[in-house]
């Protein structure tokens, strides 16, 4: 029997089943193929519904709201995600490229620890610096009393403004950029710098003119997914009262009490997306810069004296204040408020927010094994275009698909309770909306993509030799999934849970508008005590959520140093910082 090799570029392990391994299906179509496309409908509804929402008629709520508050939540959404763009570039590729190609103090600690703001969500790191900062916290309180003045007496950066959240968004979101700068850095070859070097470029010059342009795909790829979370951001802009899109669509559903109105919003939020989305893919297919010829180490720039501590203060900055002072003033106020902390209560919202997590993790892995493995088995456009289909909530702000979601739930629970009441005279109320069903589902919508990169990359690493074997000693192919290809791949299985663990831990937006009533996760809990202002009491469940979110960096980290330690080489170091990437870092910092 003749195998197609390689049928789907970038799948080097995919091959197609043989005709006698597919089962019958309808219109040419085995019935795995007719699930996934079933499962990716189901999971694509919410994003469908806000889509459609442009079609509906405009109410009195969106006419008032477009004469008014839209301008502002437009230029307030671009503002911000323009300013996070230009400081996620200016740290993460200036350390990037030290770490890739510098020597100097401290760069063998900073090329992993300079990963972890990625443990600290948006919303996290506001409530630290805002204690910190404003009048009450101990810099303004120490300068009064240094000083002797009054509050109005001097001038004072205030925290709680576009600029405060611009650079509080920047600091936990900057590694993005980080990550993948640093692997376009490690694979460029020698040959490339030494082009340069003969036309006479220095070193500034020949970092702008030649490193710069070759990492550019890279750059721009890690610089969407920071524009992204930035756009779903909504802890941040609403303790520190800006007006974005995300706050947009919460003052209209719950205050103005318009569903419509809030999915147009959303609409135009989902715009903005797919506007990053588009440039960012239209940015990698225009530049195809490649190395031909023999690949030539590159030598390192050894950095000493001023120039070399100076390097290292670079990188010591961001993740000082990024990581370091925001998790010493959580563990600070835990102290202080842990001698009357009530633990059963603490232990009842850890226990909530914990079976959540455990539960989507689960069926997130179950669901994401169904399309890597339906995609192994059958590639081509039609599963390629599924997965695609039913992963694209990944982009998707949480806000957005809550309100993708409640519609479509409520609209199927309010037919079903008229029906019930005409036929049979009694009320069925809420079986969806309001549940933990529908929490359950907006979190696969957001989070599914994450389980799907992680496994599908841990079965590309399995050869379809194994597989051919399994065949040719009658194995079906739900045997061959459960006997060859799961005991290989455990360690991705174990990597795509615990990464939706900890994003499902951290989600904030769709957690506050599907809860069921008067259920809290850790995250709401934080973002209510904080909003009341009572920032030593959301300490810790704030610093549960910063160490929860530590286990996938440390395992990234670790992975990196791990395969660079190995092999004594920058040029394995790299695709494995790519890999990893790629598949693990689409979603942190959810804003």
């Amino acid at each position: 029997m003749a195998l197609e090799e390689n049928p789907k570029p970038g799948c080097d392990y995919c091959r197609p089943l043989p005709a006698e391994y597919k089962p019958a299906g309808l219109w040419g179509l085995s019935w795995w193929q007719w699930g996934m496309a079933a499962l990716a409908l189901v999971f694509a509804l919410p994003i469908l519904v806000v889509v459609g929402s442009v079609f509906f008629v405009q109410t009195e709520v969106w006419q008032h709201l477009a004469s008014t508050v839209l301008p502002t939540y437009l230029v307030n959404s671009l503002i911000l995600a323009v300013g996070v763009g230009i400081g996620v570039f200016i740290i993460g590729t200036g350390t990037a490229w030290l770490c890739a190609v510098c020597t100097f103090p401290g760069k063998r600690f900073f090329e992993w620890a300079l990963i972890l703001p990625l443990a600290v969500p948006g919303y996290i790191i506001a409530y630290t610096y805002t204690g910190l900062l404003d009048d009450g916290g101990p810099i303004q309180s120490t300068l009064r009393d240094l000083t002797g003045w009054s509050i109005g007496d001097y001038y004072f950066p205030q925290i709680r403004s576009i600029t405060g959240a611009i650079i509080m968004l920047t600091l936990v979101l900057y590694p993005y950029v980080y990550m993948l700068a640093r692997a376009a850095f490690l694979e460029q070859s020698a040959s490339a710098l030494n082009v340069g070097r003969s036309l006479g470029l220095g070193p500034y010059r020949m970092f702008t003119k030649v490193a710069l342009p070759l990492a550019r795909p890279a750059i721009v790829a890690g610089l969407s997914l920071a524009i992204m979370e930035t756009l779903a951001d909504y802890g941040t802009v609403q303790y520190f009262g800006i007006q974005t899109l995300t706050i947009g669509i919460f003052r209209t559903w719950f205050g103005l009490g318009d569903p419509t109105a809030a999915a147009q919003l959303s609409a135009i939020l989902l715009t903005f997306v797919f506007v990053v989305v588009v440039l960012e893919r239209l940015s990698r297919r225009k530049a195809r810069y490649q190395h031909h010829g023999h690949w030539q180490a590159r030598p390192t720039f050894v950095l000493s004296g001023t120039r070399g501590w100076l390097a290292t203060l670079a990188c010591a900055l961001p993740l000082l204040l990024g990581f370091l002072l925001p998790a010493l003033m959580l563990a600070r106020w835990t102290f202080d408020i842990i001698w009357h902390t009530d633990w059963a209560a603490f232990a009842v919202l850890t226990s909530r927010s914990v079976m959540l997590a455990a539960i989507t993790a689960i069926l997130a892995l179950i669901l994401a094994l169904i399309f890597a493995y339906g995609q192994r088995l059958l590639p081509g456009r039609f599963s390629a275009f599924m997965v695609r289909f039913a992963s694209m909530g990944y982009a998707i702000p949480g806000t957005v698909i809550a309100v993708g979601v409640i519609i479509p739930f409520a609209a199927f629970d309010n037919t079903l309770d008229s029906w019930m009441r005409a036929q049979f005279g009694f009320s069925t109320g809420l079986i969806l909306s309001g549940t933990l069903a529908a929490l359950i589902f907006a979190y696969l919508v957001r989070f599914l993509a994450v389980s799907f990169n992680t496994v599908e990359a841990g079965l590309g690493r399995v050869r379809p030799s194994m597989d051919d074997a399994a065949r040719s000693m009658g194995l079906t192919p739900k045997t061959t999934l459960r006997r060859v290809h799961l005991p290989l791949i455990r360690g991705s299985l174990l990597t795509a849970s615990l990464l939706v663990f900890v994003d499902v831990l951290k989600e904030l937006p769709a957690t506050l508008v599907l809860r069921p009533f008067d259920f809290n996760t850790l995250a709401v809990r934080t973002f209510e005590l904080a909003s009341d202002e009572r920032l030593a009491d959301a300490s810790l469940p704030a610093l549960m959520i910063v160490l929860a979110g530590l286990i996938p960096v440390i395992l990234i980290s670790r992975s990196i140093t791990h395969a660079g330690d190995k092999t004594n080489s920058e040029l394995t170091a790299a695709p494995v910082e790519r890999n990893l990437t790629k598949f693990t870092l689409k979603t942190q910092q959810n804003n």
